[in-house]
Order: structure tokens, then sequence, then C-alpha cells
């Protein structure tokens, strides 16, 4: 059966109003302590509203953020190691760098706290009882900014590298979530972002068990990668999405997003 010329154009003209209406997409590597708060789920629907752009995240370590940035594989980065920030910026790989929010690093442990880290003083205290008592201890292990963190912090605590005996110092080379679960399994300690811990549904028998040194303060920030080393990124984009995320409706939803009526991120969007 022949059909008319009209029923083509039609068809025609519906698949590329259906093509061209197609929301806009960007790639943005992100960390896995974010992707396991849970707020990407939240964030990215309405995102997809009120921008008609498709975010896809790229989950993984800021250190593996870091170098996607660096060759060009995203259009921009959510990380959270200002230090290695700095360094990805002073090299040209990215704009500029902007605050969007931040939580803290807490320890978490078992019930039993052998190391009686409730009672410390301290990160640096905290790190140097996990040493003494031998606990054991779950690290991320993988170049992430948490892991930064720990590595930083055992250093201030005058913990050597060697010092981490593989008798109770287990690197799990994974995210936030699955490093929480060898936590879990072994009944260990182990450091993590805040909103992660409190997104995480297998606690078992752990519990956090100190926060609140300063110097666990843990910022998130967001850098463009530059289009002069990359010019295929969506600069545009995401410009666009930057200045989304440090609007008033991403701050509404960050400031009002809980669980158990626990607050997960500060909002503080400024450009630095």
């Amino acid at each position: 059966m022949k059909l008319p010329f009209n029923f083509w154009h039609a068809t025609v003209a519906a698949l590329f109003i259906a093509t061209s209406a197609q929301a806009a997409e960007i790639k943005v590597a992100v960390t896995t302590s974010f992707y396991n708060s849970g707020l990407s789920d939240l964030l990215l629907p309405v995102i997809k509203d009120d921008l008609d752009l498709d975010v896809q995240l790229i989950v993984v370590g800021t250190g593996q953020a870091l170098r996607l940035g660096k060759a060009g594989d995203v259009d921009a980065i959510l990380v959270h190691s200002r230090k290695a920030e700095d360094t990805f910026l002073a090299g040209g790989f990215g704009t500029h760098r902007r605050k969007i929010m931040y939580n803290d690093f807490v320890f978490i442990g078992p019930v039993s706290d052998p190391a009686v880290l409730a009672k410390a003083s301290s990160a640096s205290d905290a790190m140097q009882r996990i040493k003494a008592t031998a606990s054991s201890f779950a690290s991320r292990g993988d170049d992430s900014g948490t892991y930064k963190k720990e590595l930083s912090l055992w250093v201030a605590a005058g913990v050597a590298a060697d010092d981490l005996s593989t008798n109770w110092y287990h690197a799990a080379g994974a995210g936030m979530g699955a490093t929480l679960n060898v936590a879990s399994g072994m009944n260990a300690y182990v450091l993590s972002d805040r909103a992660s811990w409190l997104n995480f549904g297998n606690k078992g028998d752990l519990e956090l068990l100190y926060a609140g040194d300063p110097t666990l303060f843990n910022q998130y920030a967001y850098i463009p990668v530059n289009p002069e080393l990359h010019p295929h990124v969506k600069t545009d984009l995401a410009l666009a999405l930057e200045t989304w995320l440090v609007g008033p409706k991403a701050e509404e939803l960050i400031a009002n997003y809980r669980i158990n009526g626990e607050l997960l991120f500060t909002f503080n969007a400024v450009r630095n």
C-alpha cells in the first residue's frame, strides 16, 4: 500500500520536533560521597524541569574526577579536596572554583568503642587512639577526597604510613558506601563524610563516635573544565548549571534535605 506524501511529511516533521525537543546533556564528575548522600536524587529532577538539562553524573573519587577534568572527559566536576582543587586550577584545567555547600567528616565505629573514640579530644587524638589499640580501621584507599583527608589526619597525629599495619588497617579501594559496608561487616572504625553516614542503610553495630574538630570541615566545590584546553566541553551548559546550583532553588533544596531530622549539607555558595 502506497502512503500519501502528506503522511511521510508529517512523520518526518514529528521526528524532527521530537529530536529537537530533547533536553541538552552535560557530564559532571562527582564524588561518591556526594552521590551516596542521596542529594543528587533530589536535585537532578528539578534541574531537568528548570533548565531542560540532563545531568549525567560520573561517580568517582575526587582524584579520578580531577583526572577526568584534566582529560576533558567531563564538562565540570564537583569535588571536596581543596589542595587538589588548587593544583587543578593552577594547571589551567578549570576556569574557576565555586563553593556550593559543606558538611563535615565524622568518625564512625563499633558501639563497643575499643579505642574509646567517644572521649577523644581532637581528630589527631582519635587517630592516635585507633593506632595505639590496633583497632580495626576501614580506609577508602582510593584517591578520594575522603582518603586524602584521612591521610592528612594520620600525618597530623604523627602516625607514619609504615605504621598502618595490615593487621588492623584495611584499605577497601572503594567508594564511601562500599567502605562503610566493609566497616559494618568488620565492626571497624572508619572516617566518613556525615551525609554518606546518615544516608547509609547498613549501619549494623556502628555509630557516630567523634565529630566537631575544625580540621574535619568538608567543603564541596564546583569547577567547570577549561574550554581553552578542551574546546569541545559544554561551557555554556556548565555555567548555566553553576548559576542554578548557587541560586535560591538549590539553596532551599539543600537546606531542607534532612534524614531523620538531621541536616546533611549547609549551603554556602560564593565565588572563591
